[in-house]
C-alpha cells in the first residue's frame, strides 16, 4: 500500500468494537492534545515573545507529541523494507524538529495524523456493517442425531450432512435443505425480498435468514465461510482490498518517488544551504490529499452502500459508476414497500365489510406472517374490536384456522379452504381484478365462504421521484425486475 500510516486499519480489523472505539479515542485525544500545545504556543509567543522558553517548550512539545508516531512508524516501514509516503513526512518533521521550527513540525504532524484518524473512523463504520452482516448468523445450532434427540452445539463445528432443527423466530445457522416440516422463511438478507417465502421439504434455505412460523429440519450443504452469507461477507471484506486504478499507480511508482524527491530536496540544500526550502520539498512532494483522500471516499462509499444492502465487489466499480447510462432495479422491497396492505375487501352477500375484516383480523392475531399484519393495521385503523382466537393453527404457506367467538374460522388461500370442503363459489372471482396485482386471503365462518380480501405490495411514495431523477441526471434507460405476475409488474411499471 502506498499508505498505511500507523497501521490502524489492520491493527482493528483483529480487535473486537469496543477496543477499537477505545484506541481510536485515546489517539484521537493525543493529537487534539499536540494542537492544543500548538494554539497555546501561538498565543504565548504574543505575551512572552516568539524566542521565550515558555513559546518554545509549548512548541517543542506539541512536535515531540504529534511527530513521535509518524518517525516510529517510518522506522517500522524501513525495517520492513516497505516505502509509504510517511517516510517524507518523517523527514520533514525530524528536519524541522532538528533546526528548531518546532511548529512547522508540530503543523505537518497533526495535519497527518488528523487526517489519518478521519480515514480510520470512516473504515470502522464499514467494519460496523460488516458486523451486522455477521451478527445474523446464530452461534449456537440444535444438532438432532441419528435418533432425533437435540443438543446444542456451535455453529463453527457443523459439517456437511448435519441435520439440525430451526424453530420458529430463530435465525438459520447454515445453508441446507429442508427434510421436515413446514413453514414461512424471511430471506430479506439475501434476496433482498421483503415479503416471506414458504417453505416444503425439499427446497434450500440459507445462513442469516429468519425462521418465522413452523419448526424445520434441516440438512446442511454448506456451513461457515462456504454459505450465501459468509461469501457476502468475504465479497464486502475483499471489496476493502481492492483498488482504483490511481492508487495501483502509487503503488507501482512509490519505490522510484521517494528516493527521488529525497535526491531534489538534497540538491536545494546543498545549492541554497537553506534548510527551510529542503523542508517544503519535503512537505509538499507527499501528495497526501490523493492518498488520504481516496481511500476515505472509497471506504466511506462501501460503509454507505452496505448499511443501505447495496454490495460492492471491486471499488473501481464506483468510478465506472458516473458514466452509467441504464439502471436496473428489482421489484419487490426496492421500487416497492416490500410490505402487504388491505386494498380491498370483497364480502359475499348480506355479509358486512367491517364483519369481514373483523373476522379474518381476530383469527390472524397469533400469526407472524406479514399478511397477518396487515390484516391487523387496517382492522386498528378502522376501530374494529375483535375477539380473541381459541384453538388457533397455523398451515404453513396455505391459511389458520381458528374459534373467534363459537365460529370456526379458516383464513387462506382458496386451495386451502377448498381442501377443508368450503365451497368459494359464492363470492366475486379475484381474477377478474387480476390487472390490479392482488393477492387474496380467502375467509370462511363455519364452512361458509363469506368473501375475500385484496392485498397488495404498494409502490414507494419517493419511488417514481427518484426514476426521475435518475432520467434528469443522464440515465437513459431504467428497467425493472421481477419474477411476479404480469399484471403486478404493470401496476408497478
Amino acid at each position: 500500500m502506498a499508505h498505511q500510516h500507523l497501521h490502524f486499519k489492520e491493527d482493528i480489523a483483529a480487535e473486537h468494537t469496543h477496543g477499537k472505539q477505545i484506541r481510536i479515542s485515546m489517539a484521537l485525544l493525543g493529537t487534539l492534545a499536540g494542537g492544543v500545545l500548538l494554539i497555546n504556543s501561538r498565543l504565548a509567543g504574543f505575551f512572552y515573545g516568539s524566542d521565550s522558553f515558555n513559546t518554545e517548550f509549548l512548541a517543542m512539545s506539541a512536535a515531540i507529541l504529534l511527530g513521535v508516531p509518524i518517525v516510529f512508524h517510518a522506522i517500522k516501514s524501513l525495517i520492513k523494507r516497505q516505502l509509504h509516503m510517511d517516510e517524507l513526512v518523517a523527514l520533514a518533521v525530524i528536519a524541522a524538529f532538528a533546526t528548531q521550527n518546532y511548529v512547522t513540525a508540530g503543523i505537518v504532524a497533526f495535519f497527518m495524523l488528523l487526517s489519518e484518524l478521519i480515514e480510520t473512523r470512516t473504515a470502522l463504520g464499514a467494519r460496523a456493517s460488516i458486523e451486522s452482516l455477521i451478527k445474523l448468523t446464530p452461534t449456537k445450532a440444535n444438532l438432532l442425531d441419528v435418533e432425533g434427540s437435540e443438543r446444542e452445539v456451535k455453529v463453527s463445528s457443523l459439517q456437511r450432512s448435519d441435520c439440525i432443527r430451526i424453530r420458529p423466530g430463530d435465525n438459520i445457522p447454515a445453508d441446507g435443505e429442508v427434510t421436515k416440516g413446514l413453514s414461512s422463511v424471511n430471506e430479506a438478507t439475501i434476496t433482498g425480498e421483503s415479503l416471506p417465502v414458504d417453505k416444503v421439504p425439499g427446497m434450500q434455505v440459507f445462513a442469516g435468514t429468519s425462521n418465522l412460523t413452523g419448526v424445520l429440519d434441516i440438512t446442511v450443504t454448506k456451513a461457515g465461510k462456504d454459505t450465501t452469507l459468509g461469501k457476502v461477507q468475504s465479497l464486502i471484506m475483499e471489496a476493502e482490498q481492492t483498488k482504483i486504478p490511481i492508487m495501483r499507480i502509487i503503488d507501482r511508482y512509490i519505490k522510484w518517488y521517494i528516493p527521488t524527491i529525497l535526491m531534489i530536496a538534497g540538491i536545494v540544500l546543498f545549492f541554497t544551504g537553506d534548510v527551510s526550502r529542503a523542508i517544503t520539498i519535503l512537505v509538499i512532494s507527499c501528495p497526501c490529499a490523493l492518498i488520504l483522500a481516496t481511500p476515505t471516499a472509497m471506504v466511506a462509499a462501501i460503509s454507505a452502500s452496505a448499511r443501505l444492502g447495496i454490495l460492492i465487489k471491486n471499488v473501481a466499480d464506483l468510478e465506472v459508476a458516473g458514466r452509467m447510462t441504464a439502471m436496473v432495479f428489482d421489484k419487490t422491497g426496492t421500487l416497492t414497500t416490500g410490505r402487504l396492505y388491505v386494498t380491498k375487501l370483497t364480502p359475499a352477500e348480506n355479509i358486512d365489510p367491517s364483519e369481514l375484516l373483523a373476522v379474518a383480523a381476530s383469527a390472524e392475531q397469533m400469526s407472524k406472517h406479514p399478511a397477518a399484519r396487515a390484516l391487523q393495521d387496517v382492522a386498528k385503523e378502522a376501530s374494529l374490536s375483535l375477539s380473541a382466537p381459541d384453538n388457533f393453527q397455523e398451515v404453513p404457506g396455505k391459511g389458520v384456522t381458528a374459534v373467534v367467538g363459537s365460529a370456526r374460522v379458516m383464513v387462506g388461500r382458496d386451495s386451502f379452504l377448498k381442501e377443508n370442503n368450503v365451497d368459494t363459489s359464492a363470492v366475486p372471482d379475484p381474477s377478474l381484478h387480476e390487472e390490479q396485482g392482488f393477492s387474496t386471503l380467502y375467509v370462511a365462518k363455519d364452512s361458509q365462504c363469506i368473501g375475500w380480501i385484496g392485498l397488495q405490495d404498494k409502490t414507494r411514495p419517493k419511488a417514481k421521484h427518484a426514476v426521475s431523477k435518475l432520467f434528469d441526471i443522464g440515465i437513459k434507460r431504467v428497467t425493472m425486475l421481477t419474477g411476479d405476475r404480469d399484471e403486478v409488474a404493470n401496476r408497478v411499471a
